[in-house]
C-alpha cells in the first residue's frame, strides 16, 4: 500500500495521472471522511472561505487534474498551518 507521501509526490510531479482513488485516499487523510453525493467527494476544509474540495471520477479512472491541483493547494495550506497530513 503506497503512503501518503509518495502519492502525494507523484501528484505534484503529474496531476494528470492520479488514480481517482489515491486522490479520495490522500484528501480523507488530511481532512476527513467525504460526504458523497452521486460521484462528487466533497470534502470540508477546516478554515473558513474555503468549504470545501470537490473530487470526481474522470471517465478514465483517474481524478480530474484541475481538482488534483485544488487538493494540493489545500495541502500546501494544510502544511502552512502546521498540521502534517496523516499516513
Amino acid at each position: 500500500m503506497t503512503s501518503c507521501k509518495t502519492i502525494v509526490e507523484g501528484m505534484r510531479r503529474n496531476p494528470r495521472n492520479v488514480t481517482f482513488d489515491d486522490a479520495v485516499k490522500v484528501a480523507t487523510a488530511a481532512f476527513g471522511n467525504p460526504v458523497v453525493k452521486g460521484s462528487h467527494h466533497r470534502f470540508k476544509m477546516p478554515w473558513p472561505g474555503d468549504p470545501r474540495i470537490n473530487l470526481q471520477r474522470g471517465k478514465d479512472g483517474k481524478a480530474k487534474p484541475y481538482q488534483v491541483r485544488q487538493l494540493l493547494s489545500a495541502l500546501d495550506r494544510l502544511e502552512d498551518a502546521d498540521e502534517p497530513l496523516q499516513g
